[in-house]
């Protein structure tokens, strides 16, 4: 591979960023993002994502990274690699916006023999027929002929510290088998977990919406056996405790399905399949299931508070967490906003409390944000442990006790609670 590659990175988000970081340590790197403000903060050594710590941009920086938001800074860089977000509009239907639009700016700067690489999260076909009719429409250079593409797609947990980029075994495709070759050998340079080279774009395309596809249908299995066993007044985690003790039993446990992936990727295969004539009913209806806990959720709180003669009207409830897991500031389609959603319909006042998130983020999305000082005075009828940060963890039965005003209504979503009034 020749180490005089010099790679550009569009897209400096939670995957953009860290490929960014490990590229920089064996190439000359560019990295763009269309937001001036995350490229200043960049600058200072500062990622809101906290994906990585100061040390590690500063590191980047150290090895000749260059931080802009503008692509011709980049038009000395052979390699293009689109770590764009792909998100779902209203109707659960792909947006493919970004993608387009990150296509068309990369071909303003395109040149013989250059490789364009996505790592977006798409359904089978995009890359060849939505992304590259973009980048021969705005350059004037001709696909597989001027110009390549590849296809490998990220694999990032955020707010993982173990299984980080470099760690994660990687697929890669290219448009021709010599293309394939040449970005199985990039990504080699810094996968030390190793990489798995497709036998078509498509093929990689289609690896990686099924990745989480396939967690999709297994946890919303599991939403639907917590509501079953809520009905019967089991215990769903010690049912799970139990089955569990089988080696093939898979070991999953209820509970929201947010974030970038998990809530959005199966939307891009049923999509596809649908448009195909094909109808995914298993994956709809774990979508269906999946998105109906915050209903679930809110709806036992409420259930609680009546029970306790507490006017709904006015009720006081506290949320603990509003980012789409643990131990990480991502609110990307956290379904913690639809329990409030779904709280404010009976008039309730809802606060959110989250150290996790900068009170500035709350605020640009006008959620009800409280602080430490307003936690050491304010008391609250009913509170719902949304997230399992660990700050959460540490929290007593009498930490509870003192945010109540009288016995505390506690609705467990993570089961970190040692005595919940219900879990889910």
């Amino acid at each position: 591979m020749n180490r005089n590659n010099k790679i550009a990175i569009i897209g400096l988000g939670y995957v953009g960023l860290p490929l960014a970081h490990a590229f920089s340590f064996k190439y000359e790197v560019i990295g763009l993002d269309i937001n001036q403000d995350r490229i200043d903060e960049l600058k200072n050594g500062f990622d809101r994502t906290k994906e990585l710590n100061e040390t590690q941009v500063k590191e980047a920086i150290k090895n000749g990274m260059k931080f802009t938001t503008n692509i011709e800074d980049t038009k000395n860089c052979n390699i293009f690699i689109v770590t764009v977000p792909t998100p779902i509009n209203s109707e659960n239907e792909p947006d493919l916006t970004p993608l387009i639009k990150s296509s068309a700016t990369v071909a303003k700067v395109l040149k013989k023999d250059d490789i364009v690489i996505y790592e977006s999260t798409v359904y089978p076909g995009v890359t060849e027929e939505v992304c590259v009719p973009e980048l021969e429409k705005y350059s004037g250079l001709t696909f597989n002929e001027d110009f390549y593409c590849g296809y490998s797609p990220e694999r990032i947990n955020p707010g993982d510290k173990t299984h980080t980029v470099t760690k994660i075994l990687k697929i890669t495709s290219g448009s021709t088998p010599q293309i394939a070759q040449k970005v199985d050998e990039l990504y080699k340079n810094i996968i030390t977990a190793g990489t798995h080279l497709a036998p078509s774009i498509k093929v990689a395309e289609a690896a990686k919406v099924i990745e989480n596809t396939q967690r999709d249908v297994n946890i919303a299995l599991m939403n639907e056996l917590a509501q079953i066993f809520d009905t019967m007044d089991i215990d769903t985690n010690a049912v799970l405790e139990a089955a569990g003790t089988k080696w093939n039993f898979i070991k999953l446990t209820p509970g929201l399905v947010g974030g970038h992936c998990i809530g959005v990727d199966p939307y891009y295969l049923t999509h596809k399949a649908q448009s195909l004539g094909y109808t995914p009913n298993l994956i709809l209806g774990a979508r269906q299931i999946n998105n109906s806990m915050s209903q679930l959720i809110a709806q036992k709180a409420i259930k609680y508070m009546v029970k306790s003669d507490i006017k709904l009207k006015g009720a006081d409830v506290l949320i603990l967490g509003v980012t789409f897991k643990e131990n990480c500031p991502d609110m990307r389609n956290t379904k913690v906003t639809d329990i409030l959603k779904e709280l404010k319909e009976f008039e309730c006042n809802v606060d959110i409390y989250d150290p996790w998130v900068d009170k500035s983020d709350l605020d640009a999305k006008d959620l009800p944000f409280v602080d430490n000082s307003i936690l050491e005075t304010k008391k609250y009828d009913s509170i719902i442990v949304a997230v399992a940060h660990d700050e959460f963890k540490q929290f007593s039965m009498d930490d509870y006790q003192k945010l109540s005003k009288s016995n505390p209504i506690i609705i467990d979503v993570k089961g970190i609670v040692s005595n919940p009034t219900w879990r889910l």
